[in-house]
C-alpha cells in the first residue's frame, strides 16, 4: 500500500491530531481506523453529552434533545473529519490494523515512527446474567432515541452521574448504583457529596456501597439485585463501569512490547513507549497518545498528541502533567486539577447564596458548591484544587494555570476578580492559604 513516515493506530482526538500537524509539517502521514475519524468524544461521547444537559437545562422536551444531539453529533457520520485529515494530507486507511513486523502494519504498510492512538473500549463488569438483558453501553446510552421509563446507571464516575442527570431530566426514573461508598470515588470527598445531593434533588435514587450481583430478564427489562439484598427493577441497565486501553491485536509483540489484559502504554514525557526500565522502546520510533496511556480524557489526549507531533518534526517538547484539569459536567459541574499532596495546606471557601455574592443574586437556596485549593508544604506553591459548581470549569482554569506556570500564592491572592462573580471564591480560598503561611514563617 505504500511507505510513509508515521502510521497511525488509531483515528480518535489523539490520533487525528497527530497526523494532522505532522502531515501539514510536511511528512507522510498513513491513519487506520476501524470505526469513525474523529474517535467517541464528537459522536458518542463529550458533545451529545453536553448537548443533551444543555437541552435539559433548557426545558427542551425529549424529542427536541435528541434533534439537537444528532445535530451536534452530525448525524454521526465522520465524513467531515475525514475530509479535513485528507485536505491535511493524510491517507486514511478503513479498517483494522496490525503490527507485522518492526516497520511493517498489515504486510504491505512501511513506517519510520508508528503511533499507537486506539483509544478505549468499556468494560462489562462480571455480573451473573449479564448476557440476558438490555443493557447500553454509555455510547448506545448517548446516541439512542429511546428514553426508558425506568432506568439503571450503574457506575457513579463522571459518566455516570453525567447521564443519571440526563435522563432524571428528561423523565426517566433513574437509579444510580456504585459499589464504593460515595460518587467520584476518584475525586475529593466533598465533590462526591455535594454532587449526590444535587442528584437526589434531581429526582436520582441513588445506592452507594453495594455491588451488583445479579441481573435478571423480566416481562419489560430486568432485575438487578445488588450484594445487600436489594433488588431494583428497570426496563433498561446503563454500564458505566470504567473502560481499559484498547491494545489487543495490534501486534505490539512484533515491537518487543508485551502489556497485560487491561493495562496501559506506558510513555515517557516525549511521548515515547517506555520499556521496563524507563526509556524509549522499538528505539524510540513507537509513540503513544491518549486513552491507551490511562489518560481518560479528551483534552489530555490532544495535549499528548501535540507533543508527539511536536517530536516527530523535529522539535523538542516534553509534556507537563502536573496541572491536569478534569470535569464532571453535570449541574453543578464538578472540576479537579493537579493532586492534594501529603500535608497539605487547604484553603476552602463556600459558593452558597449566603457565602458568595453572585450566587445570592438567586436567592439563599439556588446554588450550593464548595472550592478547595491545595498548597505544597514544602514550596507553599498551588499543586491543586477541586470546585462544585456552577461553571467551574471556566473560573478554575486560572488554577490550573496558577499550578502549571508555579504562581507564588502571594501573587494569586492579591489578583482582583470581577464583581459579582463565583471566582471571588478563589480569592476567599487563597486568602486562607496565605494566612497559613505566613502564620508558619513567622
Amino acid at each position: 500500500m505504500g511507505a510513509f513516515d508515521v502510521v497511525v493506530l488509531g483515528g480518535g482526538t489523539a490520533g487525528t491530531h497527530v497526523a494532522a500537524e505532522v502531515a501539514q509539517a510536511g511528512k507522510s502521514v498513513a491513519l487506520a481506523e476501524a470505526g469513525l475519524v474523529g474517535g467517541e468524544s464528537p459522536y458518542l461521547a463529550c458533545l451529545p453529552s453536553q448537548s443533551l444537559l444543555l437541552s435539559a437545562a433548557r426545558g427542551e422536551s425529549w424529542a427536541d434533545a435528541v434533534a439537537q444531539r444528532d445535530a451536534v453529533t452530525g448525524g454521526r457520520s465522520d465524513s467531515a473529519a475525514a475530509r479535513r485529515l485528507e485536505q491535511a494530507g493524510v491517507t486514511i486507511i478503513r479498517g483494522t490494523a496490525k503490527v507485522t513486523a518492526p516497520g511493517t502494519v498489515n504486510d504491505e504498510l512501511t513506517y519510520a515512527d508508528l503511533v499507537i492512538a486506539t483509544g478505549s473500549e468499556p468494560v462489562a463488569p462480571p455480573i451473573e446474567g449479564m448476557d440476558g438483558i438490555p443493557a447500553w453501553t454509555t455510547a448506545q446510552g448517548l446516541s439512542s432515541p429511546d428514553l426508558p421509563r425506568r432506568l439503571i446507571v450503574l457506575g457513579g464516575g463522571p459518566a455516570g452521574c453525567e447521564l443519571a442527570q440526563i435522563y432524571a431530566a428528561f423523565g426517566s426514573r433513574v437509579t444510580l448504583v456504585e459499589a464504593e461508598e460515595r460518587l467520584l470515588p476518584g475525586e475529593p470527598a466533598f465533590a462526591g457529596a455535594i454532587l449526590e445531593a444535587a442528584l437526589r434533588h434531581a429526582g436520582v435514587e441513588i445506592n452507594l456501597g453495594s455491588a451488583a450481583a445479579k441481573a435478571e430478564r423480566t416481562g419489560d427489562g430486568l432485575t438487578l439485585a445488588l450484594t445487600d439484598g436489594t433488588r431494583i427493577d428497570a426496563n433498561r441497565l446503563l454500564l458505566a463501569t470504567g473502560r481499559r486501553p484498547r491494545l489487543s491485536g495490534l501486534g505490539l509483540d512484533a515491537l518487543g512490547v508485551t502489556v497485560e489484559p487491561g493495562a496501559a502504554l506506558p510513555i515517557t514525557v516525549t511521548g515515547q513507549v517506555a520499556s521496563a526500565d524507563g526509556t524509549a522502546a522499538a528505539d524510540g520510533h513507537l509513540w503513544a497518545a491518549g486513552d491507551v496511556t490511562g489518560t481518560g480524557h479528551t483534552h489530555i489526549a490532544r495535549y499528548q498528541a501535540g507533543i508527539i507531533a511536536a517530536n516527530l518534526t523535529g522539535g523538542q517538547r516534553e509534556a507537563d502533567y502536573s496541572a491536569l484539569p478534569r470535569a464532571v459536567f453535570t449541574s453543578p459541574q464538578v472540576v479537579t486539577v493537579g493532586t492534594c499532596p501529603e500535608g497539605a495546606i487547604t484553603g476552602r471557601a463556600k459558593l452558597s447564596g449566603t457565602a458568595l455574592a453572585r450566587a445570592s443574586i438567586g436567592g439563599p437556596d439556588s446554588e450550593h458548591g464548595c472550592l478547595e485549593l491545595y498548597a505544597d508544604p514544602g514550596s507553599g506553591l498551588l499543586a491543586g484544587g477541586a470546585a462544585v459548581g456552577s461553571d467551574a470549569a471556566a473560573w478554575m482554569a486560572e488554577i490550573t494555570l496558577a499550578i502549571k506556570a508555579r504562581i507564588p500564592v502571594m501573587t494569586l491572592a492579591d489578583t482582583v476578580h470581577v464583581f459579582p462573580a463565583r471566582a471571588e471564591a478563589l480569592e476567599q480560598a487563597l486568602g486562607a492559604i496565605q494566612r497559613q503561611i505566613e502564620r508558619s514563617v513567622s
